[in-house]
């Protein structure tokens, strides 16, 4: 079962999404300009618009945001007014001024200036004095900063507005409906401009746009948001994903099972899960909880079932259980994003039953598979997260000495194969810990990939046992693993990292024959059918279109080979190869285009 990822508040589903950038080594100087700058906004958008009401307006990753309660919607035309007006505050060099007040002191001023959001705000603060930070004497908010020392710290060229975005008060669809502007801030203008670099290119690699372009996956609103439909080409991605690991299981002693799409409640309250996240499972079916199902948002209770089914000896562990199996989880619409954070997606999951004496020696072999699958990805460039629990949290179930061999035995596991790891407290599982592989891709932004989950509890809960050698009934371990995580999120890292571009054996056309004219076709078609017996994937370009139209329209969906096929290849049975890897190869026999394509295809290298 993957990891469960955090959920922060973020703005409505749209039709152009926030881009993914990115992390920056973000100093405090760069975190108190974005802080200020933010202010610096609000103290705008009132002055030009009067009846805008403030919320909340944090500092963020590569910017900040505020969200304004406003009659009208701001327009394109409006930020550039906004901006404009921002840039006169800061010429101003008006001071930034912090302020303690008591309760009823900020009480008094917010019903002055009649901003109920304030008020909510203020309701939350838990802690007195009450901090205020002030523009001059022109424009104040609840703050608990940090913030610059006067606006003539902020560089007017090193700012920019970029967005306006829809969001709800309190991240809650049934409440007030708000628009949030974007901003990014930096200390120079030259940062600034490195950055609008990284995201123009991210968004070239966007994996919702060339998904789009490539023809591999679509979203269509009658089926439902975060619920993709994959085409034909985008299956094929997907199948050859998923045969490529389950012949790597199978050397490893994997035994692949089937699970169904949904589960009696109970089976979750057994677990812990439907206690943990019940809000985060699609409604239950049924009348009563007693008699209750829901859709499956994790495999693990189901394959804990088939090992439960009978009585293991010690000689039949470890027990290793693999599915790809599709879960549900409700995503509020606010969080989805393209293939990386949808509501149905399938997950390489597997579960491990073994003794205590076997778990060092089965979780590095997990790990070596994890490895595997990367390597041949092309995947290199990613740290282990050792995701361990917090003791001061009591989210956690399981025994304070079940944690501490967990957490061992994935130390072990770091330490002997001299991987390059952090801690990460706070970031494990509910019943236990975890290691997590943080990618870091092209653009130098981190994604979590595979995890690898070491549990003691589950096995508790459900009374797992085997027969030891001894003749009595043992507890065994489990371990969780899902090398891909989740097969949607990895198919959209992999378009964005690849940019569009599949190496040769995963791409879903391999080749497309181009014939010069329809005096070539019967040729073409001979050539694609030799192909097709070596299960090479080919097309044959039937359009009619001139030469060079043929030409860009494989370029465009990023074809790996193209043949062009003229009266010369045709008389000599030949073709003439350009590769997108390596550039024009010139002519080559029909047998040696296909063992070489063959060859390369089995090593996972290009042509």
């Amino acid at each position: 079962m993957p990891p469960e990822d955090s959920k922060p508040t973020q703005p409505m589903e749209q039709e152009t999404p926030q881009i993914h950038l990115p992390r920056t080594s973000e100093s405090e100087t760069l975190k108190k300009i974005r802080h200020t700058t933010s202010h610096i906004m609000a103290m705008a958008v009132q002055k030009l618009f009067p009846k805008a009401q403030v919320t909340i307006g944090p500092w963020i990753e590569n910017g900040f945001y505020y969200d304004f309660d406003c009659p009208e919607p701001f327009t394109e035309k409006d930020l550039k007014a906004i901006k404009k007006e921002m840039i006169k505050i800061i010429n101003r060099k008006l001071p930034v001024v912090r302020e303690e007040v008591s309760r009823e002191e900020a009480k008094q001023r917010i019903e002055q200036l009649q901003e109920p959001y304030k008020l909510e705000i203020l309701d939350d603060i838990q802690t007195e004095p009450i901090t205020i930070y002030h523009l001059a004497d022109q424009w104040w908010d609840l703050c608990a900063g940090p913030h610059v020392e006067t606006t003539a710290d902020i560089n007017p060229k090193a700012i920019a507005l970029e967005s306006v975005a829809g969001a709800y008060w309190r991240g809650d669809a049934n409440k007030a409906q708000l628009q949030r502007i974007y901003g990014t801030a930096w200390e120079t203008p030259e940062q600034l401009a490195e950055y609008q670099r990284r995201k123009a290119e991210a968004l070239k690699r966007d994996h919702r746009k060339l998904g789009k372009e490539l023809g591999l996956f679509i979203f269509a609103d009658e089926v439902g948001p975060g619920l993709p439909l994959w085409t034909a080409k985008g299956a094929t991605v997907r199948s050859l994903l998923e045969d490529f690991l389950k012949q790597e299981q199978l050397k490893r002693g994997y035994q692949q099972v089937v699970t169904p799409h949904i589960g009696r409640v109970d089976l979750f309250k057994t677990s812990g899960h439907w206690q943990k996240y019940k809000d985060d499972l699609f409604p239950m079916m049924g009348e009563s909880e007693a008699e209750g199902f829901v859709l499956k948002a994790m495999n693990c209770p189901f394959h804990i079932q088939i090992y439960k089914s009978q009585l293991h000896s010690y000689r039949e562990l470890p027990i290793r259980l693999a599915e790809f199996g599709t879960v549900y989880r409700y995503e509020q619409s606010g969080e989805l994003g393209g293939l990386t954070r949808v509501r149905g997606f399938t997950q390489d999951d597997s579960h491990l039953f073994l003794t205590p004496e076997q778990l060092d020696e089965e979780f590095l072999n997990v790990v070596d598979l994890t490895l595997t699958v990367f390597k041949n990805l092309r995947l290199s460039n990613f740290r282990a997260r050792l995701s361990f629990r917090d003791p001061t949290l009591d989210k956690y179930i399981g025994s304070d000495e079940a944690w501490e061999k967990s957490q061992n035995a994935i130390r072990r596991a770091v330490e002997t194969l001299g991987m390059d790891h952090f801690e990460g407290i706070g970031e494990a599982a509910f019943y236990g810990p975890k290691l997590d592989f943080i990618f870091r891709d092209a653009l130098d932004r981190e994604w979590q990939l595979g995890t690898v989950q070491v549990d003691y509890t589950l096995p508790e809960r459900f009374d797992l046992t085997y027969v030891s050698e001894q003749g009595v009934r043992e507890r065994p371990v489990m371990i969780h693993r899902a090398p891909f995580g989740s097969l949607e999120r990895l198919v959209g890292i992999l378009i964005e990292e690849y940019a569009g571009d599949f190496p040769l054996w995963l791409a879903p056309v391999q080749i497309r024959l181009l014939p010069v004219s329809e005096t070539q076709l019967p040729f073409a078609q001979k050539v694609a059918e030799q192909m097709l017996n070596y299960n090479i994937r080919v097309e044959v370009d039937r359009s009619g279109e001139r030469l060079g139209k043929q030409i860009r329209n494989a370029e465009k969906e990023k074809v790996p080979i193209m043949s062009v096929i003229g009266g010369k290849e045709m008389e000599s049975e030949s073709l003439n190869i350009r590769t997108r890897a390596r550039g024009e190869l010139g002519e080559m026999p029909i047998a040696a285009v296909i063992k070489r394509m063959v060859e390369a295809i089995a090593s996972k290298d290009d042509f």
